[in-house]
């Protein structure tokens, strides 16, 4: 695939190593000749090792074999959670550091989740498009506001902090994209 098509969360090989992506950044060229350069972070899926690299839009990176399982959410215990696959009740455990990423939207009771397995190794957990979290904390909720108004910061369960409407309050279930980290409406 090429650079300029990387998304977080997919494999690949880069320089004989299997890794998934973790950042990617545009760069603009200053001047008008220049191509646009693809600053990419990927983790290690066997080492965990952070490893960086540039490429050109039109560099071809390849894609790595990679397995999804679906997978349940088991326990979370000494930075570490620990999920079981649902289709053969095999259980796998991931780092903390491994899923940062997804752990502000991972809840007990939730549904989607994908296990990926690279040569029989957990890499990472996929995320279903949105997650339903309840709000803990907030501003008091304005009667009169309405839904295009300001928002306010929220904190949820799970602890991520979510920009919301002004008539979201405290204990309310709220539906957000985990891939933008957005709110989208109520759950």
């Amino acid at each position: 695939m090429k650079a300029n098509e990387l998304k977080r969360g997919q494999v690949v090989n880069v320089d004989g190593r299997i890794c998934m992506v973790r950042d990617v950044q545009a760069k603009s060229p200053s001047s008008r000749g220049g191509n646009t350069l693809y600053k990419v972070v990927f983790r290690d899926v066997l080492s965990r090792q952070k490893v960086e690299g540039s490429y050109k839009g039109d560099d071809v990176i390849p894609a790595a074999e990679l397995v999804r399982r679906p997978v349940q959410l088991l326990y979370t215990e000494d930075g570490a959670v620990t999920v079981m696959d649902t289709d053969d009740y095999n259980q796998f455990t991931l780092d903390h550091e491994a899923i940062e990423a997804e752990l502000p939207y991972i809840t007990d009771d939730m549904s989607g989740l994908q296990l990926l397995l690279v040569e029989g190794a957990p890499a990472g957990l996929e995320l279903p498009g949105a997650v339903e979290l309840v709000v803990t904390e907030c501003a008091p909720a304005m009667k009169a506001a309405s839904s295009s108004a300001r928002t306010k910061p929220a904190t949820c369960t799970t602890g991520l902090v979510v920009q919301v409407p002004e008539y979201i309050a405290e204990g309310e279930r709220i539906r957000v994209n985990t891939g933008t980290g957005d709110f989208m409406s109520r759950a």
